[in-house]
């Protein structure tokens, strides 16, 4: 897989810092607790970023807990047409993000088991968890 060069109007900015709302440490931890992995430093995780140009996401809900966590619930498609669902948490020192785990997963069908004890949840498209039209490049 190529490395791809930010695009010019990311201005040094990276999608995290989108999703999050803040900016981040230079020294910032982003970890993947689903495939054991964590990349260390702001410049890594624009890398890592950067290899994803068709990724279009939206934030649905950000939440700031006291001033040291903000957790934000979005959405992503890497460009094959199917939507992810994300939850991000991020811990804060002097206002910037120094730690982050990302959650996600691709939506899956209820099993027949589970209909008759679930309701189905009310997901517009332009609600917290965002469809293709409302995802966007950041």
């Amino acid at each position: 897989m190529a490395m791809h060069e930010p695009t010019p109007e990311s201005n040094g900015r990276t999608r995290l810092a989108y999703i999050l709302g803040v900016a981040l440490a230079p020294e910032v931890e982003r970890q993947w607790p689903q495939m054991g992995e964590v990349v260390r430093g702001s410049k890594l995780i624009g890398e890592v970023e950067g290899n994803f140009p068709e990724l279009t996401l939206e934030v649905g809900r950000r939440l700031r807990l006291d001033d040291d966590v903000i957790v934000v619930e979005w959405t992503c498609d890497y460009g094959d047409g199917r939507l992810y669902r994300n939850v991000t948490i991020a811990e804060l020192g002097d206002g910037r993000a120094v730690r982050v785990t990302d959650y996600w997963g691709e939506p899956t069908s209820t099993p027949p088991w589970r209909r008759p004890l679930t309701a189905r949840l009310d997901m517009p498209g332009d609600g917290v968890w965002k469809d293709h039209d409302h995802l966007g490049h950041h």
